[in-house]
């Protein structure tokens, strides 16, 4: 199931990606981020009142209110970048060096969550930065 929700994540992402750069045209990036952000707050919190998760709000410890909090200040700050480079960049060039956080995930994930990092592991994060310098240069 994993497999297919992470599939469909790329393809939305894609879309996402080309979408942005047409609707971007013309509007200001923070402007176009906010109005993005308004769209996925709507979404987000129509699927939990959909699934009655609502009521869970109440057990949600502070450590991970904490966490919960950086991760969107983090995804802000991403989206803000990304709309930005959007506007003036090349989509083709811009979403490739944009999805070099496969490999900073990997590596974060290996510092601060000690998950593995394997030979396999190395070989991809070098042959996507090698597939990235290819696509941008």
């Amino acid at each position: 199931m994993w497999f297919w929700l992470a599939l469909g994540s790329a393809v939305f992402a894609a879309l996402t990606s080309i979408l942005a750069k047409i609707g971007i045209e013309g509007v200001a990036s923070n402007l176009a981020t906010a109005i993005r952000t308004m769209v996925v707050v709507v979404m987000a919190w129509g699927m939990v009142f959909i699934t009655h998760q609502q009521i869970g709000i109440r057990d949600i410890s502070q450590r991970s209110w904490i966490f919960l909090i950086l991760s969107g200040l983090a995804t802000g700050a991403s989206w803000l970048c990304y709309y930005r480079a959007l506007q003036v960049g090349e989509a083709s060039k811009v979403v490739p060096i944009d999805k070099l956080s496969v490999v900073i995930t990997l590596v974060l994930a290996f510092v601060f969550l000690h998950e593995d990092f394997t030979a396999k592991s190395l070989i991809g994060c070098i042959l996507i930065g090698a597939g990235t310098l290819l696509m941008v240069l």
